[in-house]
């Protein structure tokens, strides 16, 4: 189960958690993607080491909290826990109301997601995005 976290200046990494940082509700018209709020589930570890050098969590984490901002969506960095972040996203997004991104490069959890997601994106583009600001 998800359960929101309040917005804090500063991020910490829980091994095992899900953040979930909720902005902008309102439609913006500038809006780069889509007109509505996704919901975006980041497989962290998959993002962070798509670039050389590895993004750090804190920086992960702080940098998709910003690109939420700016796009007005909500994001999920989900990293690995008691359960693997692969399994995680798979099940959050069929619980999830659409539409759901998922962001990876792992082949095998683009297809178990395909049905359910709107939208995949590559982790390596997703990151160079993010560093990009």
């Amino acid at each position: 189960m998800l359960t929101p976290t309040p917005r804090l200046p500063k991020f910490s990494v829980n091994p095992g958690a899900i953040f979930l940082r909720r902005w902008n509700r309102q439609p913006i018209a500038c809006r780069e993607y889509n007109s509505s709020v996704a919901t975006v589930l980041v497989d962290a570890e998959n993002v962070r080491r798509s670039l050389w050098p590895n993004i750090p969590p804190h920086e992960l984490e702080e940098l998709c909290a910003r690109w939420a901002e700016k796009h007005g969506h909500d994001v999920l960095v989900v990293w690995e826990g008691r359960d693997t972040a692969d399994d995680r996203i798979a099940h959050e997004v069929t619980e999830l109301d659409p539409p759901v991104w998922v962001v990876t490069s792992d082949r095998e959890l683009r297809e178990r997601v395909d049905a359910h997601a709107e939208r995949i994106l590559g982790g390596g583009s997703f990151a160079r995005e993010l560093r990009a600001g």
